[in-house]
């Protein structure tokens, strides 16, 4: 035997074996098997941070929830898939608490502008995640605006602006790839806040469910031919109220920590710079062969540098997360984006009254008939920022499970159908209580009692409670005061005993909208349903399972059994709730809040069949009544800022509560700096930072940025000592997370002041450095 032949073969036989092995762990990285990429995909993302002092929060309608600093950053996040030379859609997911008719009419204005008939109406889906920790304001109809004095500028600009800039870098990365989906339970991340309500249904309906929520999260995975994975879309019922009624800081809440969590975690896995952390750079790395006495010696070299100007574009400079691309590399970009969660809440151990920590009246949510003390407890009672990481950590994992195991590729034509109703009049045919048929219709929009009531997230205030369906004499005098609802609405209406007649209020202008869009996208065997409002889970049991059905039994045979339809909440304009006939007839908070009437669902599940219809047969559906533009009618009580001052001899960026000298701290511990400051709506800092963690280098002269707003771990806090106060303090605390390299820190904030005659100026300053051991 010639043994060097053999030794030959015995080497191509070993790279056959290592071949085998390594393609299936090489398709597995790229997230698809033996598939050539029928697509063009490109994802984006940018800052859409408001506001963060004077401007009211959307979302739990308290006058005293007002804005005063960031937890961290709000972000829309994009995604367009394209034929090659065919149709294309684009998904925009928003850390907000909805949609706006108003913005979405101005972004669609932008997007002409700039592509011309590419994006329209039609084609993009524009959704929020619910989060009760966003600026208000930036809605059209008095009813949403009340609470933050009307029309906020600022707010609603900067959502704008984020939109068309995240769309603009979706389509800017479109490349060939392939899109995987997946599907899996998550058990432990919502309940049901008004099980009452969902009882009614029918039994026989509900025998069909192990929950009495939806548990099942919809995951797509992106795969550039050339990258590998650039980013994740998932689709999951749960309410952005792990942040409480009584929060000031600007916050994604769970859903938004859940994306930056994911979005760090990919970061770390595929780009760490070998010391575990991929966005702190080697050489920030101090030597740890250093005794702690020479860290504590060199540390107080490093005294508070005092405020300082500095130009505008420092502040986007030092930010720790890049805003666009990682090289040539697109940003990887992940969303966890809102589904049915009306009756859905995150605060998962139950609903508990806060004077005796009984369980709450189970019809009512009241403790000794008042709904005020009625809280829902988060998993982190009673910290709601624990609450908050852990909700978000739990839809992480799942999605990074997801994600790691997905393995069906969508495949199939793009396709779209997009439609305007006027919901205040829709004629719909159901089921008659003798048998047949019978036609009846939706209302003008109202809110009932119970809607004042509020719910175990965030309950209300006076006498109000949910499940109320008489309402009360004084109220209804207040209510009369207002406008007094006909007979007609009143028996449209009912049983909900109307509070606000929201739909047949126009003055300044309207109060609730009636012309509501809804929409289709199909991506292949994916179907996404925008809705322009929260439906519940049964609701969207039924909404889903009618489109299905029409989809399945169409006899084109093209969906087959293999199709998933997912439906993306509070989407492209925003109506409050979606219930059940039979939800509606309890009266609860979403029943209250479900605007058109008791036939409100039956209304969306017959104008959806048609869509699906005319998306089967390839036909043209009407557009259906234009939305209003009420930009140029919209008023502002929301006071400028006047300016911003220091006391004598103090600067700006100067540090108020200086960290100690010769500070050590351990990781969990928390480290505090104030600093004098001015207005944050002087300077929104988009794709900046007001408040940064640095580390020293080796070369023990250059600070590199460590941590930013953006970070779960930071917390930038801004206070005037009272409201007419020109002086206002910045306190930033940092709680040194588990993964904090040992080192040298420092604590930095940047700001910009305004002076009396209008100038913008920005500043920075930086405490005294400290030792992490």
């Amino acid at each position: 035997m010639d043994w060097s032949s053999l030794h030959h073969h015995v080497h191509i036989l070993w790279g056959i074996v290592w071949f085998l092995f390594l393609v299936p762990v090489f398709i597995q990285e790229c997230g698809a098997s033996d598939s050539t990429s029928n697509y063009l995909i490109g994802l984006g993302s940018y800052d859409i941070t408001g506001p963060a002092a004077d401007v009211n929060m959307m979302g739990y309608a308290n006058l005293n929830q007002t804005a005063s600093g960031l937890h961290f950053r709000l972000r829309a996040r994009a995604f367009i898939v394209a034929e090659p030379e065919g149709k294309r859609v684009v998904f925009v997911n928003l850390d907000a608490c909805m949609a706006s008719q108003l913005v979405t009419i101005k972004v669609f204005e932008r997007l002409n502008a700039r592509y011309g008939g590419l994006y329209t109406e039609k084609n993009v889906a524009i959704s929020g995640i619910h989060t009760h920790a966003g600026p208000g304001g930036y809605l059209q109809y008095v009813v949403y605006i009340v609470t933050s004095l009307g029309f906020v500028r600022q707010s609603f600009d900067v959502i704008v602006d984020g939109i068309e800039k995240s769309i603009i870098q979706a389509h800017e990365n479109l490349r060939p790839g392939t899109i995987i989906i997946n599907k899996g339970d998550l058990l432990d991340a919502g309940v049901n806040r008004s099980p009452s309500a969902y009882l009614n249904n029918p039994s026989e309906e509900r025998s069909k469910y192990n929950y009495n929520v939806d548990k099942d999260m919809t995951l797509l995975k992106f795969v550039d031919d050339e990258w590998g994975p650039v980013g994740s879309f998932n689709w999951f019922a749960t309410h952005g109220t792990s942040m409480s009624r009584t929060n000031s800081l600007i916050s994604g809440d769970n859903k938004g920590a859940a994306a930056r969590f994911m979005e760090d975690w990919y970061k770390q896995k595929h780009f760490s710079d070998g010391v575990g952390n991929p966005r702190r750079v080697s050489n920030i790395i101090p030597d740890l062969h250093d005794t702690n006495n020479q860290l504590l010696g060199l540390a107080a070299s490093y005294q508070a540098s005092g405020g300082r100007p500095v130009r505008r574009s420092l502040s986007a400079a030092r930010r720790v997360r890049s805003s666009f691309r990682e090289g040539d590399r697109p940003k990887f970009v992940s969303a966890f984006c809102q589904t049915n969660c009306g009756d859905v809440s995150p605060n998962v151990l139950g609903a508990f009254c806060i004077d005796t920590g009984l369980p709450c009246d189970f019809n009512h949510s009241t403790c000794n008939g008042k709904n005020e003390l009625c809280y829902g407890r988060g998993p982190g009672y009673p910290d709601e920022f624990e609450s908050t990481r852990i909700i978000g950590d739990r839809q992480f994992r799942k999605a990074v499970e997801l994600f790691d195991s997905a393995t069906e590729q969508l495949k199939g034509r793009i396709d779209y159908r997009h439609t305007h109703l006027d919901f205040s009049q829709i004629e719909v045919t159901v089921p008659s209580s003798g048998g047949g048929t019978q036609v009846v219709k939706t209302c003008p929009a109202a809110m009932g009692f119970a809607f004042a009531a509020g719910t175990t997230d965030g309950p209300g205030a006076f006498d109000f409670k949910q499940g109320d369906d008489q309402g009360n004499l004084f109220w209804r005098l207040v209510r009369d005061f207002l406008k007094t609802p006909g007979k007609e609405q009143v028996d449209c209406q009912h049983p909900k005993p109307i509070l606000l007649d929201t739909g047949e209020m126009n003055l300044p202008y309207p109060w609730a909208p009636s012309v509501l869009p809804i929409q289709i996208l199909r991506i292949g065997q994916l179907v996404i349903l925008s809705v322009p409002g929260e439906f519940t889970t049964m609701s969207g049991r039924r909404l889903r399972d009618a489109v299905q059905t029409v989809l399945t039994s169409g006899g084109s045979g093209e969906f087959g059994s293999n199709i998933h339809v997912v439906i993306a909440g509070l989407t492209n304009t925003y109506s409050q709730y979606v219930t059940t006939f039979e939800e509606y007839q309890i009266q609860r908070y979403e029943g209250a809040s479900t605007l058109y009437g008791p036939h409100t669902l039956s209304a969306y599940i017959q104008e959806f069949k048609r869509l699906a219809s005319a998306l089967l047969g390839g036909q043209d559906i009407s557009p259906g009544p234009p939305p209003p533009d009420l930009l140029s009618k919209q008023i502002s009580l929301l006071p400028p800022v006047v300016m911003d001052a220091t006391p004598i001899n103090i600067k700006f960026g100067d540090v108020s509560t200086d960290i100690p000298q010769n500070s050590t701290f351990r990781k969990g511990d928390l480290v505090t700096a104030v600093f004098w400051s001015a207005c944050p709506r002087n300077d929104l800092m988009t794709e900046g930072t007001f408040a940064l963690v640095e580390a020293l280098g080796n070369d023990k002269q250059t600070w590199s940025p460590a941590y930013d707003d953006d970070d779960f771990c930071l917390l930038f806090k801004w206070s005037r000592p009272s409201k007419l106060s020109a002086y206002s303090h910045a306190r930033i605390e940092w709680r040194i997370p588990e993964t904090a390299t040992p080192g040298i820190y420092r604590i930095t904030h940047f700001g910009a002041s305004k002076s009396l005659f209008g100038s913008i100026r920005h500043f920075t300053g930086s405490s005294t450095a400290f030792v992490v051991t």
